[in-house]
Protein backbone atom coordinates (compact mmCIF):
# COMPACT_ATOMS: atom_id res chain seq x y z
CA UNK A 1 0.00 0.00 0.00
CA UNK A 2 1.34 3.45 -0.88
CA UNK A 3 2.29 5.92 1.81
CA UNK A 4 0.14 9.02 2.14
CA UNK A 5 2.00 12.33 1.91
CA UNK A 6 4.20 13.01 4.93
CA UNK A 7 3.42 16.74 4.81
CA UNK A 8 1.68 19.25 2.55
CA UNK A 9 3.95 20.01 -0.40
CA UNK A 10 4.28 23.27 -2.29
CA UNK A 11 5.10 21.20 -5.39
CA UNK A 12 2.02 18.99 -6.01
CA UNK A 13 2.79 15.85 -7.94
CA UNK A 14 1.11 15.46 -11.33
CA UNK A 15 -1.41 12.62 -11.26
CA UNK A 16 0.47 10.73 -13.97
CA UNK A 17 3.55 10.61 -11.71
CA UNK A 18 1.58 9.07 -8.88
CA UNK A 19 0.06 6.52 -11.25
CA UNK A 20 3.45 5.50 -12.62
CA UNK A 21 4.96 5.25 -9.12
CA UNK A 22 2.13 2.91 -8.14
CA UNK A 23 2.91 0.73 -11.15
CA UNK A 24 6.61 0.63 -10.34
CA UNK A 25 5.92 -0.36 -6.74
CA UNK A 26 3.31 -2.97 -7.59
CA UNK A 27 5.79 -5.78 -8.34
CA UNK A 28 7.47 -5.57 -4.95
CA UNK A 29 10.90 -5.93 -6.61
CA UNK A 30 13.62 -3.28 -6.59
CA UNK A 31 12.98 -0.70 -9.29
CA UNK A 32 14.99 2.34 -10.39
CA UNK A 33 13.36 5.50 -11.72
CA UNK A 34 15.41 8.11 -13.58
CA UNK A 35 14.62 11.82 -13.91
CA UNK A 36 16.33 13.77 -16.66
CA UNK A 37 16.18 17.36 -17.94
CA UNK A 38 18.50 20.27 -18.71
CA UNK A 39 20.09 22.26 -15.85
CA UNK A 40 17.59 24.26 -13.82
CA UNK A 41 14.51 22.25 -14.79
CA UNK A 42 13.81 21.10 -11.23
CA UNK A 43 14.93 17.46 -11.23
CA UNK A 44 16.02 17.59 -7.59
CA UNK A 45 12.78 19.34 -6.62
CA UNK A 46 10.67 16.60 -8.21
CA UNK A 47 12.81 13.89 -6.60
CA UNK A 48 12.38 15.56 -3.20
CA UNK A 49 8.62 15.88 -3.74
CA UNK A 50 8.39 12.18 -4.57
CA UNK A 51 10.40 11.19 -1.51
CA UNK A 52 8.22 13.43 0.68
CA UNK A 53 5.09 11.66 -0.58
CA UNK A 54 6.49 8.14 -0.15
CA UNK A 55 9.18 8.47 2.53
CA UNK A 56 9.41 4.77 3.43
CA UNK A 57 9.48 3.50 -0.14
CA UNK A 58 11.74 5.84 -2.10
CA UNK A 59 15.42 6.75 -1.83
CA UNK A 60 17.24 9.30 -3.95
CA UNK A 61 20.67 8.62 -5.48
CA UNK A 62 21.57 11.60 -7.71
CA UNK A 63 23.94 11.33 -10.66
CA UNK A 64 25.73 14.49 -9.42
CA UNK A 65 27.54 12.44 -6.79
CA UNK A 66 29.77 11.27 -9.64
CA UNK A 67 31.22 14.69 -10.48
CA UNK A 68 34.97 14.36 -10.86
CA UNK A 69 36.89 16.11 -8.08
CA UNK A 70 37.97 19.68 -8.77
CA UNK A 71 41.62 18.60 -8.58
CA UNK A 72 41.03 15.98 -11.29
CA UNK A 73 39.13 18.46 -13.48
CA UNK A 74 42.11 20.82 -13.18
CA UNK A 75 44.52 18.04 -14.12
CA UNK A 76 42.42 17.23 -17.19
CA UNK A 77 41.94 20.89 -18.11
CA UNK A 78 38.14 20.59 -17.82
CA UNK A 79 37.42 22.81 -14.81
CA UNK A 80 35.80 25.48 -16.97
CA UNK A 81 33.38 22.87 -18.37
CA UNK A 82 32.33 21.35 -15.05
CA UNK A 83 28.93 19.75 -15.61
CA UNK A 84 29.65 18.52 -19.15
CA UNK A 85 29.31 14.75 -19.76
CA UNK A 86 33.06 14.12 -19.63
CA UNK A 87 33.39 15.75 -16.20
CA UNK A 88 31.63 12.82 -14.49
CA UNK A 89 32.70 9.30 -13.61
CA UNK A 90 30.02 7.88 -15.88
CA UNK A 91 31.25 4.28 -15.66
CA UNK A 92 31.21 4.47 -11.86
CA UNK A 93 27.64 5.77 -11.95
CA UNK A 94 26.49 2.95 -14.27
CA UNK A 95 28.15 0.37 -12.03
CA UNK A 96 26.40 1.77 -8.96
CA UNK A 97 23.04 1.55 -10.76
CA UNK A 98 23.77 -2.10 -11.50
CA UNK A 99 24.62 -2.76 -7.85
CA UNK A 100 21.43 -1.07 -6.72
CA UNK A 101 19.32 -3.08 -9.17
CA UNK A 102 20.63 -6.39 -7.78
CA UNK A 103 21.12 -5.36 -4.14
CA UNK A 104 21.08 -8.33 -1.78
CA UNK A 105 18.81 -8.50 1.26
CA UNK A 106 21.78 -8.30 3.64
CA UNK A 107 23.61 -5.39 2.01
CA UNK A 108 23.48 -1.64 2.60
CA UNK A 109 24.86 0.22 -0.42
CA UNK A 110 26.50 3.62 0.08
CA UNK A 111 26.40 6.26 -2.66
CA UNK A 112 28.20 9.60 -3.04
CA UNK A 113 26.44 12.95 -2.78
CA UNK A 114 27.39 16.24 -4.43
CA UNK A 115 27.54 19.16 -1.98
CA UNK A 116 27.04 22.51 -3.68
CA UNK A 117 28.42 24.39 -0.69
CA UNK A 118 31.72 22.52 -1.21
CA UNK A 119 31.45 22.10 -4.99
CA UNK A 120 32.67 18.54 -4.40
CA UNK A 121 31.19 15.06 -4.07
CA UNK A 122 31.29 13.35 -0.68
CA UNK A 123 31.72 9.57 -0.71
CA UNK A 124 29.41 7.30 1.26
CA UNK A 125 26.92 10.06 2.09
CA UNK A 126 23.75 8.23 1.01
CA UNK A 127 22.77 4.87 2.50
CA UNK A 128 20.38 2.71 0.46
CA UNK A 129 18.70 0.03 2.54
CA UNK A 130 17.96 -3.31 0.86
CA UNK A 131 14.26 -3.13 1.71
CA UNK A 132 13.77 0.16 -0.19
CA UNK A 133 11.63 -0.80 -3.21
CA UNK A 134 12.25 2.23 -5.42
CA UNK A 135 15.44 4.23 -6.03
CA UNK A 136 15.18 7.61 -7.77
CA UNK A 137 18.20 8.83 -9.67
CA UNK A 138 18.20 12.24 -11.31
CA UNK A 139 20.69 13.89 -13.62
CA UNK A 140 21.31 15.49 -16.98
CA UNK A 141 22.73 12.63 -19.00
CA UNK A 142 20.65 9.52 -18.31
CA UNK A 143 19.48 9.35 -21.94
CA UNK A 144 22.71 10.10 -23.81
CA UNK A 145 23.71 7.73 -26.62
CA UNK A 146 27.42 7.98 -25.74
CA UNK A 147 29.22 5.09 -24.03
CA UNK A 148 29.05 4.44 -21.11
CA UNK A 149 26.03 6.73 -20.53
CA UNK A 150 23.87 4.69 -22.91
CA UNK A 151 24.15 1.73 -20.52
CA UNK A 152 22.00 3.60 -17.98
CA UNK A 153 18.96 2.70 -20.08
CA UNK A 154 19.80 -1.00 -19.70
CA UNK A 155 19.54 -0.77 -15.91
CA UNK A 156 16.96 1.90 -15.08
CA UNK A 157 13.34 0.73 -15.33
CA UNK A 158 11.81 4.06 -16.35
CA UNK A 159 13.23 7.47 -17.25
CA UNK A 160 11.07 10.60 -17.13
CA UNK A 161 11.94 13.80 -18.97
CA UNK A 162 10.85 17.02 -17.25
CA UNK A 163 9.21 19.54 -19.58
CA UNK A 164 9.76 23.09 -18.32
CA UNK A 165 9.43 26.36 -20.28
CA UNK A 166 12.92 27.44 -21.24
CA UNK A 167 12.57 30.94 -19.79
CA UNK A 168 11.48 29.61 -16.41
CA UNK A 169 14.28 27.06 -16.41
CA UNK A 170 16.88 29.76 -17.07
CA UNK A 171 15.46 31.96 -14.30
CA UNK A 172 15.75 29.08 -11.83
CA UNK A 173 19.27 28.32 -12.98
CA UNK A 174 20.39 31.94 -12.64
CA UNK A 175 18.95 32.13 -9.12
CA UNK A 176 20.71 28.89 -8.14
CA UNK A 177 24.10 30.05 -9.37
CA UNK A 178 23.74 33.35 -7.50
CA UNK A 179 22.56 31.57 -4.34
CA UNK A 180 25.81 29.60 -4.32
CA UNK A 181 28.10 32.60 -4.66
CA UNK A 182 28.31 33.74 -8.29
CA UNK A 183 27.52 37.32 -9.21
CA UNK A 184 24.79 37.88 -11.80
CA UNK A 185 27.34 38.49 -14.55
CA UNK A 186 29.38 35.44 -13.55
CA UNK A 187 26.25 33.31 -13.48
CA UNK A 188 25.12 34.49 -16.91
CA UNK A 189 28.58 33.87 -18.36
CA UNK A 190 28.64 30.34 -16.94
CA UNK A 191 25.16 29.61 -18.24
CA UNK A 192 26.02 30.71 -21.77
CA UNK A 193 29.38 28.97 -21.93
CA UNK A 194 28.57 25.74 -20.09
CA UNK A 195 24.95 25.18 -19.06
CA UNK A 196 23.19 26.10 -22.29
CA UNK A 197 25.36 24.02 -24.64
CA UNK A 198 24.69 21.09 -22.29
CA UNK A 199 20.96 21.93 -22.27
CA UNK A 200 20.79 21.76 -26.07
CA UNK A 201 22.40 18.33 -26.03
CA UNK A 202 20.11 17.05 -23.28
CA UNK A 203 16.97 18.30 -25.04
CA UNK A 204 17.85 16.11 -28.03
CA UNK A 205 17.54 13.01 -25.82
CA UNK A 206 13.90 13.74 -24.89
CA UNK A 207 12.66 11.25 -27.51
CA UNK A 208 14.08 8.33 -25.53
CA UNK A 209 12.14 9.03 -22.32
CA UNK A 210 9.35 6.72 -21.16
CA UNK A 211 7.31 9.72 -19.98
CA UNK A 212 7.44 13.51 -20.40
CA UNK A 213 6.28 15.30 -17.26
CA UNK A 214 5.14 18.95 -17.25
CA UNK A 215 6.89 20.44 -14.20
CA UNK A 216 6.34 24.06 -13.22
Amino acid sequence: MLDTPARPDKHPLPAICQQRIAQLLASGARKILGLVAPPGAGKSTLAEALMAHYPRQLQGVPMDGFHLANSELARLGRQLRKGAPDTFDAAGYVNLMRRLKSQSASETIYAPEFRRDLEEAVAGAIAVAPETPLVITEGNYLLLDDTPWVQVREVVDEIWYLDVPDGLRRERLLARHMRFGRSRDQALDWMESTDEPNAVRIAKTRQYAHLCVPWL
